[in-house]
């Protein structure tokens, strides 16, 4: 019997059937070699393919020339040797039903110029983006033919490949440098007027579909809107769609709507947690009325009512749910069986996307198998040994985790508690209205140990004695941290946590002065508690650029919410000591950079230094432990079982996870509770 769910009907995309309307489109992970899709980038699109999604999309995006340098782990195209690396993608996910696209683009001035052979940036014309701040080379006539046919044999090369077909980027790419009158600033037949703006773009899809032939499917992700003074509107945007559409032959559009040459603009077109989900659909429903091609889109679509509601109002054809894939990427699959329920939110975080440019990698915020499917399951699978008894001390991101996959691979799961909820330092996060989404990390693995039989116990301290009167085989510690204090000459004792504010135990003083040696959320998250309450406030840091924890996307609220309340932001400068001064503080502040002393007065002085792991309870518990607490890093990074023996008469395996172990962040604790418990 067929489903009458909208996601779930199929779709022909010109010669291509696709089982549903769930895809993921067309983004960077970061996880390629020298260039090339190899196993990792491989495995991360199979996974999903392997959870029923119609269509992925790989890369964002290929770069079809040498002088298009990868700013963000982009794919080589332009290379021969991607063929065979992208065959095997595409046989893979073909074999689950998948269809397989790629996107492929030249970046234009969307690049630095350091990178790869040094090659200049080249763009329309000697316009910088601030985004990535290189000063391009205006395009001449010989890079304009080059870049043709370059793209033409990227595409070719994608067909050879056995991929179902390609989409252009053209949304600060490029091609669209060409279209906007913001960086086109050209006096030849490639500027001015807006036909000889969509010249090199007409000219770039005519070649691709000349050497492609009139079956391979060629589509375009573009901004119909780039809503920018100085940029094209929506009048010029349908204007060059239906160019492509009529005179080139484009298959489909995959709409957006905005520009990204800044981190505020970026944000606006992936907005994260605490801002509108899904902001552009009504303008893609009629988009797709205006154009009568079949239309893809995606932003911050994260949940499946909202996805279903997409399809099943005809605003588009097929629904991109990419972060969501990131956080389950078996979203499809669980729709398919029922199980909805059931799907790993994605919670807005966008750790995913903020740590490709900070650490080099897309990693989900609380699902730490995507992009490391080689050695961590997406599904964890029943052990084939002895069912063990399993108690975890602590209810934070680790020890929810710790406890979920240890139930899921059939043991007798015990969680203690000392709070009266779940949650840990993500309560915390989750006081501010902007980031309570977070609470679904929390939410979502409650409701998996109910589902697992997990015994809670809340407002349990353990002692050593209460855990070890369970008798369990393995003890896993996760008790996080309690705040430090940064190493003061003197006054340390006249100073409040960020945790103080977090929580509401402190209130904002009149005037302040927050100390941040973290440069993380934490002390981001406490300045704007503190701004919002109309104190004064200067954040001092020690760092030589601001919040270097924080990526881009997630610097923007934090950001706005400074600049509209009037924070002074001094970096460079360390607090070395707090004084009375009568009613008030003094803060002396210093430097790493040579003699430097300049002092304050300020009504409170909070400070934000990581934390200290509670850890009393594991060195209570070191002794009398197999292995003594100690951990085989050799079998860890393996992703093999811990063995080590250290004393025989032990009568459990002792582990410790999380900010237990030291000062880490959600996606580090929640990726030891998996690392050490799906070996359980």
């Amino acid at each position: 019997m067929s489903s009458k769910d909208p996601l779930l009907q199929p779709f022909t995309l010109k010669h291509l059937v696709l089982k549903n309307r769930l895809m993921s489109t067309s983004h960077e992970p970061a996880y390629s070699e020298d260039g090339m899709p190899k196993e990792r980038y491989r495995l991360y699109h199979l996974e999903k393919a392997k959870g029923g999604i119609a269509l992925t999309m790989t890369a964002g995006s290929a770069v079809v020339a040498e002088d298009s340098p990868a700013a963000f782990g982009n794919l080589h195209a332009y290379k021969d040797e991607i063929v065979p690396w992208l065959k095997r993608l595409a046989d893979d996910c073909h074999g689950e039903g998948c269809a397989v696209m790629i996107q492929l683009t030249h970046l234009g001035r969307r690049t630095g110029w350091n990178k790869a052979d040094w090659l200049p940036v080249t763009a329309p014309s000697g316009v910088r983006e601030p985004a990535h701040r290189a000063f391009p080379k205006e395009a001449e006539d010989w890079d304009i033919e080059r870049w043709i046919g370059q793209y033409a044999d990227g595409a070719e090369r994608m067909q050879a490949a056995g991929l179902d077909g390609i989409e252009l980027e053209c949304y600060g790419h490029l091609v669209d440098q060409f279209w906007t009158p913001s960086v086109n600033k050209r006096q030849d037949n490639y500027g001015g007027s807006l036909e000889n703006r969509m010249r090199f773009g007409l000219e770039v899809v005519k070649g691709i579909r000349k050497r492609v032939g009139p079956k391979f499917i060629v589509g375009i992700r573009m901004a119909l809107d780039e809503d920018k003074p100085g940029g094209f509107g929506r009048a010029e945007g349908l204007t060059i769609a239906r160019k492509l559409i009529d005179e080139a032959g484009v298959d489909f559009i995959n709409v957006i709507r905005g520009y990204i040459d800044t981190d505020p603009a970026l944000a606006k077109i992936i907005p994260i947690t605490g801002m509108k989900a899904a902001p552009h659909l009504d303008f893609v429903g009629e988009m797709k009325a205006a154009l009568g091609v079949p239309i893809l889109h995606a932003a911050r679509i994260a949940d499946v009512a909202t996805a279903r509601h997409a399809v099943a109002s005809g605003k588009l054809d097929l629904v991109g749910m990419t972060r969501a894939l990131i956080a389950d990427p078996h979203i499809a699959r669980k729709v398919a069986e029922g199980r909805e329920a059931e799907i790993r939110p994605c919670v807005g975080a966008t750790y995913c996307l903020d740590r490709i440019y900070e650490g080099g990698e897309a990693l989900c915020i609380h699902n730490a198998a995507t992009g490391r499917e080689a050695t961590m399951p997406q599904i964890v699978p029943k052990s084939t040994g002895k069912k063990r008894r399993v108690l975890v001390v602590g209810a934070g991101p680790a020890g929810l985790e710790a406890a979920r996959v240890s139930a899921e691979r059939g043991h007798e799961v015990i969680l203690f508690e000392a709070a009266d909820e779940a949650g840990g330092q993500i309560r915390l996060a989750a006081r501010a209205l902007r980031r309570r989404e977070l609470l679904g990390i929390v939410d979502w693995r409650l409701q998996q140990l109910e589902k697992l039989g997990v015994g809670l116990r809340f407002n349990k301290w353990a002692e050593a004695e209460d855990v070890t009167g369970e008798e369990p085989d393995i003890v896993v510690i996760a008790t996080g941290g309690l705040p430090q204090a940064p190493a003061l000459e003197t006054g340390t004792d006249l100073t409040v946590s960020s945790w103080d504010i977090l929580s509401g135990d402190v209130k904002p003083a009149k005037e302040v002065l927050l100390f941040d040696d973290n440069g993380a959320h934490p002390g981001m998250q406490a300045a704007e508690v503190i701004a919002e309450a109309g104190s004064k406030l200067e954040i001092v840091s020690p760092e030589r650029f601001f919040a270097p924890e924080i990526g881009g996307l997630n610097h923007v609220p934090y950001a706005e919410s400074f600049q509209q309340h009037g924070v002074r932001i001094t970096i460079v400068r360390r607090l070395t000591a707090v004084k009375r001064a009568g009613n008030r503080l003094q803060a002396v502040i210093g430097s790493d950079f040579g003699d430097y002393v300049e002092t304050r007065e300020v009504d409170q002085v909070v400070v934000e230094h990581g934390t200290l792991p509670n850890a009393e309870l594991y060195e209570a518990l070191k002794p009398d432990s197999v292995n003594r607490g100690e951990v085989d890093y050799k079998a860890l990074i393996a992703g093999q079982p811990q063995t080590m023996v250290r004393n025989p008469a032990g009568s459990y395996r002792l582990i410790r996870i999380g900010d237990a172990v030291s000062s880490r962040n959600i996606h580090a604790a929640i990726y030891d509770a998996l690392r050490f418990a799906k070996d359980f």
